[in-house]
This record gives structure tokens, sequence and C-alpha cells, in this order.
């Protein structure tokens, strides 16, 4: 396992040109990775921990979407979640956050919302463990830097958020605005709104490049979109939708586990998109590790420990 900072990455490598590694091998090696760092048993855990965190990062992001001048944010956006998740699970976390914010008042919120803060860091703080251990590093930063790395990404992937969705719930009201000040005509407005939907999706890129980028102890250079990023979005997306298939077409959950098939679900979803996300960092850890020169310090150092006569 690599210590902080034994073997920092190539400032000027590029993860999307990875020298002589094949699709067919990267597969290979993301195959034997997953395996070796227990991957599945890893998203287990992080399901575990995001359960305790989804709604405290709901009741944030809630808290956050108050400050707007505009009403009725909170439902529009439960609306594209029950698009995403399997109906049962989105019905859930809709009924029980609207009774969270129901139950609380405007300054209470508030005051909550920082508490919220704090409680989402915990699914952060899992992520940040289960990356290092995906990508072999041993993490020796003390429990307050942890801490406060967790805080600091969750606040960051919230403002990330909070940028797509105003993004998605005023980009067109915002390319009249622009096309109006500047002189530009109906053309200028068509052309926003199909922009802003490639911009949308960069930002949900940006989100998960910076997890990948900060959480782990063993910093990275940065980009924009990693192909370990590109891949957690397509494949989420991807899984959400076969799930929503299944679970319409084939599976009847409420049948098999009644009055809790809803928390089974959001479950499942949820442990599946800590698949998702701990794949697309093996990839890019093996892209990084095929993409780094050779080390002369680390073959000195293994021509130093090795025994006599070997």
């Amino acid at each position: 396992m690599e210590q902080p900072g034994s073997r920092p990455a190539p400032a000027t490598a590029s993860l999307w040109r990875p020298g002589g590694l094949t699709l067919r091998r990267l597969a290979g090696r993301v195959y034997d990775r997953a395996w070796e760092h227990a991957i599945l048993d890893r998203a287990a855990i992080l399901s575990y921990y995001f359960l305790f965190a989804l709604f405290p990062a709901l009741l944030f992001l809630t808290a956050l979407l108050g400050l707007l001048p505009t009403p009725n944010l909170m439902p529009q956006l439960m609306g594209y979640a029950a698009r995403v998740m399997p109906r049962s699970a989105a019905a859930l976390v809709i009924r029980t956050l609207e009774e969270v914010v129901q139950g609380a008042s405007g300054g209470l919120l508030s005051i909550g919302g920082v508490a919220a803060l704090w409680a989402a860091s915990s699914g952060m703080a899992s992520i940040m463990a289960a990356l290092d251990a995906v990508g072999g590093i041993a993490d020796q930063r003390s429990w307050w830097r942890r801490r406060l790395t967790a805080v600091g990404l969750t606040l960051a992937f919230a403002l990330f958020t909070l940028t797509a969705l105003l993004l998605l719930f005023f980009g067109i009201r915002i390319g009249e605005i622009v096309a109006a000040s500047i002189g530009k005509g109906p053309l200028f407005t068509l052309a926003w709104n199909v922009l802003q939907w490639p911009v949308l999706v960069l930002l949900v890129l940006g989100g998960i490049t910076l997890v990948y980028h900060l959480a782990p102890a063993r910093a990275r250079p940065w980009h924009w979109v990693t192909p370990g990023s590109a891949f957690a979005v397509l494949a989420w997306l991807a899984m959400s939708y076969g799930l929503r298939l299944y679970v319409r077409y084939l599976g009847n959950y409420n049948a098999t586990y009644g009055s809790i098939g809803g928390v089974i679900l959001l479950m499942l979803w949820l442990y599946l998109s800590g698949v998702v996300l701990l794949l697309g960092a093996a990839i890019d850890s093996e892209l990084e590790r095929a993409g780094a020169p050779a080390r002369p310090e680390a073959k000195a150092t293994a021509g130093a420990e090795a025994p006599p006569g070997t």
C-alpha cells in the first residue's frame, strides 16, 4: 500500500492517453482490482453511509434552495429525482423529506442545514476511505483533517449540484435575459438552450472529478473530465434507467418485501451507485499507473531492501 506522497502523479500525464494499455487490458486490470480490493463489499458499506447521509444532504440542499427568491424549487427537484430513481424509492425519499421540512420552521431549517452538512459529510468520509482502499493508498491524515476535507468536499459538491440545478430550472430564462442584454435575437436563445445541457453534464462530471481528485490521501493532477468520471456518470445514468425498467416490468419488490419495498429499492440503488463510483475510481487509478513513468528512486529502494544473494 502506498504512503501519501510516495508516488506523485506526473503533472504532464494524460489519463486519456495511457501508453500501451488497450481497452481489453484496462478492463482486465479493473476487474482484478475490483476483486483485490473488494469493491462490491466496499460499495455495500458505502450504501449504508449513503442512506444515513442522504436525507441530511437533501435537508442541507433544501436550506440552500430556501435562500433563493423563487418558491417551489424543491418539488421540481424531487420531480427530476423521480425520473432517475426507482419509483418506490423516489416516493419514499419525497415523503420523508416533506415530513422533515413541514415539521421544521424556517430558522430551525437553516440551523438544521448546518448540522445536516456535518451529518452528510459522513457519506463523503466513507467515500474517501473507499477511494484510498481502491487506489492502494495509506491514509495518514489526522481525524480532524479527514473530517474537514469531507465537509469541504460535501459543501463543494453541493455547490456544484446547486449550480447545475439553477441551470436546469432557470436555463431558458437566463438565456432570454442574456440575449436581451446583448441585443441578440431568438437564434442566441436557441443556441443557449441547446448548450445548457452539455454545460450541465460538465458540471456533474466536474463534481465527480473533484471528489476523485481531492478525496484520496494522495492528490492527483486536476482534470475537468477523466475517463473514470465519464464512465461513472454514463454508467450511473444507465444503471438508474435499467433499474427503473427492471422494477417496472420484471421485479415486484412490494410483493416480496411488503411495506419496506421502497427502502430495499433505495438501498439497492445506493449500493449500485457506490459500485459505479468505485469502478470509475479504479479506472482512473489503473490509467494513472499505466501512464506513470518509471521511478529510479523506487528501484533504488527496492534494491536496498532486497536480501543478499537475490
